[in-house]
């Protein structure tokens, strides 16, 4: 594989990173508050990198699972289908949060971060342990399986401290 084809290949999961963040800049630059600015990021980030990303990962492993083994150094397994419809279930769950309540985006990016920061793990373990420089098993990758649950984590969280004292009082 030559150095572009890796560097293109590890750099690829980006995508789901750099878009939703670029789109809610450029979307929030005048908001009105920093509640709607907030909101927006939150909407982004749940359906960009959040639903899209997984949405591609079930496509992908579905559709080209040869394509996917290759990319993540290991050999075609039956393991990859669960894969694929674990990414479904975090589509789902990212596409939920689009219009979901600042609580219900936390437990959400709490789910899709016990997937995702065991993948990281385990791509780490793979990569250390087993010398696995695959482009799907280090690099961009490792930056979506950390930052997609906690940046959606993050902001949740901080959608909850700009919640109005009357959440308080109701509760």
């Amino acid at each position: 594989m030559s150095n572009l084809s890796y560097l293109a290949q590890s750099a690829f999961p980006l995508v789901w990173l750099l878009v939703p963040a670029a789109g809610a800049f450029i979307r929030t630059r005048h908001a009105p508050s920093p509640r709607q600015a907030l909101e927006t990021w939150q909407r982004w980030w749940a359906i960009g990198a959040f639903g899209c990303g997984s949405l591609w990962m079930t496509v992908a492993f579905l559709g080209a699972p040869d394509v996917m083994a290759t990319a993540i150094g290991f050999e075609r397994t039956p393991f990859m289908f669960e894969i694929a419809f674990a990414n479904l279930g975090l589509a789902v769950m990212g596409f939920r949060a689009a219009s979901a309540s600042a609580r219900e985006r936390i437990t959400i990016g709490l789910g899709g971060g016990m997937f995702l920061w065991g993948a990281l793990a385990g791509h780490v373990y793979q990569w250390f342990a087993c010398g696995d420089h695959s482009p799907g098993n280090t690099g961009g990758v490792l930056l979506n399986d950390l930052l997609v649950p906690a940046v959606m984590i993050i902001l949740a969280v901080r959608s909850r401290r700009l919640e109005p004292a009357t959440r308080a009082a109701a509760v």
